[in-house]
Order: C-alpha cells, then structure tokens, then sequence
C-alpha cells in the first residue's frame, strides 16, 4: 500500500490522476503543507468502518481485483399444521 499526498492546487488540478491513486492506496491531500484530508477508494473505506458491502454493490464491482464473502443469512421458521377442512 502506497500513501501518495497531492497539495489542494495539484488534486484541484488532477483529480483523475488522484482518484487512480486511490486505487493504491490512500491519497493525503495538504492545505498549506499540512494533511487536511484522505481520499480512500470504497472497499478501503467500507474495512475501515468495519462494515460489508451489500450483494448489488459487489457484484457492481468492476476492478480486477474485485473481492467479497457474502455470508447467507439462515431464516428458521416455527412451522404449525393449518387445518384446511
């Protein structure tokens, strides 16, 4: 994992090139030489919190290194006979 900074001028300036970079790893982005803000991509960003993606946003997912475990929930029911006569 790379950390790559850009300064507000440069990431204002090449956004596309911050957003690939992402990609990689966070991206730190300074305001008068101080880091002010990250840039992560949305599965980096989805571990942090600690949360998982849902199923459409997987398979939505178009990166080769595309990757997620998708746990079936188990639904028990309590089934009681219908009388029908």
């Amino acid at each position: 994992m790379t950390i790559r900074t850009f300064s507000s001028r440069e990431f204002n300036q090449f956004v596309g090139e911050a957003k690939r970079a992402a990609n990689d790893g966070p991206v730190l982005i300074t305001d008068r030489g101080q880091a002010a803000y990250a840039l992560l991509n949305i599965n980096d960003y989805y571990k942090l919190q600690g949360k998982q993606l849902s199923l459409a946003d997987a398979l939505a997912q178009v990166d080769s290194d595309a990757d997620f475990d998708f746990d079936v929930p188990r639904i028990e029911f309590d089934f009681k006979p219908v009388d029908l006569s």
